[in-house]
């Protein structure tokens, strides 16, 4: 048989008007006028047919069917944010859920989460790494690391880092019969790509041998990873010479394990941004990996290259 209850926003005022014996005040607490409030208990009272309030000209009193009636609602509004408190406590527990890109969880956030787990040894860390486009609340992940234009619909977005395309390589491609120090002595090295330089707004090899002015270099011919992350590492390991992201390489560009042999740099299209579905930001741990993440990103030059800003849903 179904409940017959009154509307809740009634009660909502009532218990709230009642509590405090201002409709003032009451309105400031549920962030609504004092005539709605006036309104709801109007309603509230017409619906029972009983008066709750006695109205008096700068009083308002609780009748004796009124001070009746309080304990029980308040009683029912106390379980239900308890209820929907452990809910959410509950929910909390476990390990935050992270998804992002392979290639920059492996080259940008693994090495930056000890520090992370410092700032937040009770945070246990779940980091799913793939390309695929993950459905957050069907998988249940807290947030995403995402590379793109900043277009992510019904999501709060941060802006972490612009990012910048150039070559690097081995500092050992400094060296032997054809050294990096000149352009053209590009030609007789292997030519890296990855996947990435395939899509539009993503500098690629002829992007930059153009803008470079460099003849006689085929960058058709080479190699290429389906994944940026290995692309990195051949290019430490000296294969050749690697047309990537500043946001992949930083890190081996500071031990020193790559160099850029040349200063041109082109900017690509799309940036890194923090994506967040709908109601997870309620989560102290989502909260607290946010304000860590924006804050690293910040560290980068990449990250200072615009202004951060944010979305939500």
């Amino acid at each position: 048989m179904a409940r017959r209850l009154p509307p809740l926003n009634a009660l909502r005022a009532f218990e709230a008007a009642a509590r405090h014996l201002s409709f003032t005040k009451a309105a400031s607490e549920l962030n609504v006028t004092q005539a709605a409030v006036s309104h709801q208990v109007k309603a509230l009272e017409e619906r029972l047919g009983i008066q709750l309030f006695v109205r008096m000209n700068r009083q308002l009193l609780l009748t004796e069917a009124g001070q009746a009636y309080l304990p029980a609602i308040r009683d029912a509004f106390d379980l239900i944010a308890t209820a929907s408190e452990r809910l959410v406590s509950r929910g909390d527990s476990g390990p935050l859920k992270v998804t992002s890109l392979n290639s920059f969880a492996a080259k940008w956030l693994l090495p930056r989460l000890p520090e992370f787990r410092k700032q937040h040894p009770d945070i246990d860390v779940l980091v799913h790494a793939s390309d695929t486009v993950m459905d957050y609340v069907r998988e249940g992940f807290h947030c995403g690391l995402r590379y793109g234009l900043g277009r992510y619909p019904g999501m709060t977005v941060d802006f972490l880092m612009a990012d910048r395309c150039f070559p690097f390589c081995s500092p050992r491609l400094m060296e032997g019969p054809h050294p990096l120090t000149k352009l053209e002595n590009l030609r007789y090295h292997t030519l890296l790509s990855d996947d990435a330089s395939r899509v539009p707004g993503i500098p690629d090899w002829s992007e930059w041998l153009a803008a470079a002015n460099v003849e006689g270099v085929d960058p058709s011919h080479g190699l290429t990873y389906n994944d940026s992350a290995m692309l990195v590492q051949a290019a430490v390991e000296g294969q050749g010479v690697a047309m990537g992201r500043l946001s992949l390489a930083e890190g081996d560009l500071a031990a020193g394990r790559l160099i850029k042999p040349f200063d041109l740099e082109l900017r690509s299209q799309y940036s890194y941004y923090l994506t967040i579905p709908p109601g997870a930001l309620d989560r102290p741990k989502v909260r607290a990996f946010r304000e860590w993440v924006i804050e690293e990103a910040r560290k980068s030059p990449l990250g200072a290259e615009a202004q951060p800003r944010s979305t939500s849903a």
